[in-house]
């Protein structure tokens, strides 16, 4: 996958209203989610005791906090894009997430990104993007949302 290269506002508008990529799979290891549990603090047994979930959950197995998929947008965007000439990068907001699919122990997960909208506040790049993880092999997405990221881009 070839990635696009943004270096300004200008340069990203032009990928307003298009499907920027898809990324290359990551599987979800139960050592990542038990060390994003001691991270957050969240050691539900869904997330950590494989043998309680094999008999007491409907997924039969552990499961991927919801949260630590979210924390992998910024890798996965990493993948699409490289955005270059900036000061600093901030995320920025996170709307209508919506959560559809359990990520089990050892799925295989990737993104699709789009570039809903790029505006120019007062110098800096706001992005809004649509994403959608996806599970391989499973009909469903894990979620889908819109996410936003500030870019201060050097002048």
């Amino acid at each position: 996958m070839t990635k696009a290269i943004i270096r300004s506002f200008e340069e990203f508008a032009q990928y307003e209203g298009t499907e920027l990529g898809v990324t290359d799979y990551h599987v979800i290891t139960q050592e990542q989610i038990n060390l994003f549990a001691d991270a957050t603090i969240d050691h539900q047994w869904i997330h950590l005791d494989a043998e309680r979930a094999k008999s007491e959950s409907p997924f039969g197995n552990t499961i991927a906090h919801g949260y630590l998929t979210v924390s992998l947008l910024p890798y996965f965007w990493s993948q699409v894009v490289s955005v270059e000439n900036i000061k600093m990068q901030v995320n920025y907001e996170i709307e209508n997430l919506r959560f559809n699919q359990a990520v089990v122990v050892n799925s295989e997960v990737r993104l699709r990104v789009k570039v809903l909208s790029v505006k120019n506040l007062r110098g800096i790049t706001k992005a809004q993007l649509g994403v959608t993880m996806e599970i391989k092999d499973v009909k469903k997405p894990a979620y889908t949302g819109v996410i936003s990221f500030l870019y201060h881009f050097n002048d």
